[in-house]
């Protein structure tokens, strides 16, 4: 929830007398899902952008007032919605997993695999999602949302480096999220394991991750991932 958003639920709150039992952020977390079900329901056709943002809070019963409160960078915050809607659904799924039984090859295995599968209960807004995300103005925000979705996996693993092996392990997984993602809906799922195994075979090896390790080598895999996304091969 964005900073302003905490205010106007801090604001709603105290004007209702704090009548609900509910916490105060409550209503902008609420009002927040509520706008991102509608653009899921609208992206298909909308696209992903502003307009998409405006007619996603007609729908939730929301004024553009509100909506700027909420949603004050629009279509931005709309896919940093969604992004973090899928980390907490993998989140979820890889809680059923007995972490002692799996080596960390399995562990990250699995968790890409539980990012993959909720990204596609959301397939058919992948594509435009994609196409706004490839615009260079927006390519910091991928870069950072994928980031989230790489530290969930490595913390779930159970990954508790704090020096730089902690930034170089989520840099990879970044790489290999996104790039499998691609794979995933230009090719099939069939498809994305068998690059999934083969970017984890190569990568297994923690001095290779550092010796490979270039700092643009992740900007290029994003943009050619996206466009893969967006184009479908």
């Amino acid at each position: 929830m964005t900073q302003i958003a905490q205010t106007l639920s801090q604001t709603s709150g105290e004007t209702a007398g704090q009548a609900s039992d509910q916490p105060a952020s409550s209503w902008a977390d609420a009002a927040e899902q509520r706008v991102l079900d509608e653009a899921l329901r609208l992206a298909p056709k909308a696209g992903w952008n502003a307009g998409l943002v405006s007619r996603a809070l007609a729908a939730a019963g929301l004024s553009d007032a509100e909506g700027q409160l909420l949603l004050p960078e629009g279509p931005r915050d709309l896919a940093a919605l969604l992004s973090r809607r899928h980390d907490a659904v993998a989140m979820g799924n890889l809680r059923t997993f007995d972490l002692a039984t799996l080596k960390i090859r399995q562990r990250i295995r699995e968790g890409v695999v539980a990012r993959l599968d909720a990204a596609q209960e959301n397939a058919d807004v992948l594509r435009p999602l994609a196409a706004f995300l490839a615009f260079p103005t927006n390519l910091g925000l991928a870069l950072r949302l994928t980031w989230e979705s790489a530290d969930m996996i490595w913390r779930w693993a159970g990954d508790v480096a704090t020096d730089e092996n902690h930034y170089s392990k989520r840099a990879i997984l970044s790489g290999i999220l996104i790039s499998t993602l691609a794979v995933d809906m230009a090719s099939g799922r069939a498809s994305a394991l068998s690059h999934l195994d083969a970017r984890i075979d190569n990568v297994m090896a923690f001095e290779k991750w550092k010796a490979g390790l270039k700092p643009m080598d992740l900007a290029s895999e994003m943009v050619g991932a996206l466009a893969r996304m967006r184009y479908g091969k």
